[in-house]
C-alpha cells in the first residue's frame, strides 16, 4: 500500500471549491475530511438512504477538491448524459475488461490509478436491506488499498471521510471496525438504514 500524502491534499482552493463551502456552510453541513492515509481509497459513503444524500457529497467533493468518483456500467456514459455523469465524477466500468467480473474490472481501475477515490454506497438500495454488499471491502482488499469510512449524517449534518480501516481478510473484524465508525450516524431516511454487517457466507 502506498503511504505519500495525495497531492490533491495540497492543492489550492479554486473559486469553485470556495463556493461549495459556502454553500454548505450556509446550508448548515460540515465537510469533515480525514487525512487520508493513501493516495488511492475506497470510499464508503453511508448511510445512503434517499436521493437527497446527493447534493451534500457533490458539494462536498467540489469542497473539498478530492478525486471522488463513481463507478456505473460503462453503457450509462453514453450521449447525452454521459458528459454531465463524467463531470459529476462518474467513471465507466466495462467489466468485460476483467473477463464479466465487476469487482476485478474495479480493482484493475484502481491498480491503474496514481491518485483516486472510488465511492461505492455499499448498501446497493436506498430501502432497508438486511446487510451491506460486499464488493466493496473485496475491490480495497484486492487492490491493498485503506477502505474510507463516509458519513452522510443528517443528524448531526456531518458529510465526508471520518478514518480508514485497512482490511485484513477478516471481513468481521474489519466490519467491526467500520461500524464503530459509523457509531450514532443517522440518515436522511433513519426506517431505511442497513445494518453495517457483511453479507453471509453462501453454505
Amino acid at each position: 500500500m502506498a503511504s505519500r500524502t495525495p497531492t490533491w491534499m495540497n492543492r489550492p482552493h479554486t473559486l469553485t471549491s470556495r463556493l461549495a463551502s459556502a454553500a454548505l456552510q450556509l446550508a448548515g453541513w460540515q465537510a469533515v475530511l480525514a487525512p487520508p492515509p493513501s493516495p488511492r481509497v475506497v470510499a464508503v459513503a453511508a448511510p445512503h438512504t434517499a436521493n437527497a444524500d446527493f447534493w451534500p457529497g457533490i458539494f462536498w467533493r467540489w469542497a473539498t477538491r478530492s478525486p471522488a468518483r463513481w463507478v456505473g456500467k460503462h453503457t450509462l456514459f453514453r450521449p447525452p448524459l454521459g458528459g454531465l455523469l463524467r463531470w459529476w465524477g462518474g467513471l465507466p466500468v466495462d467489466r468485460r475488461r476483467a473477463g464479466g467480473n465487476f469487482v476485478d474490472a474495479v480493482v484493475q481501475i484502481i491498480r491503474e490509478s496514481d491518485e483516486i477515490m472510488l465511492t461505492i454506497a455499499p448498501e446497493g438500495t436506498r430501502a432497508r436491506a438486511e446487510h451491506w454488499k460486499s464488493g466493496f471491502y473485496y475491490m480495497a482488499l484486492e487492490a491493498e488499498v485503506p477502505i474510507a469510512v463516509t458519513v452522510i449524517d443528517w443528524g448531526h449534518k456531518r458529510f465526508g471521510i471520518v478514518g480508514y480501516v485497512q482490511p485484513t481478510g477478516d471481513i468481521e473484524a474489519d466490519f467491526a471496525a467500520i461500524r464503530e465508525l459509523l457509531r450514532g450516524v443517522q440518515g436522511h431516511t433513519p426506517q431505511n438504514m442497513t445494518p453495517v454487517i457483511p453479507k453471509p457466507a453462501q453454505p
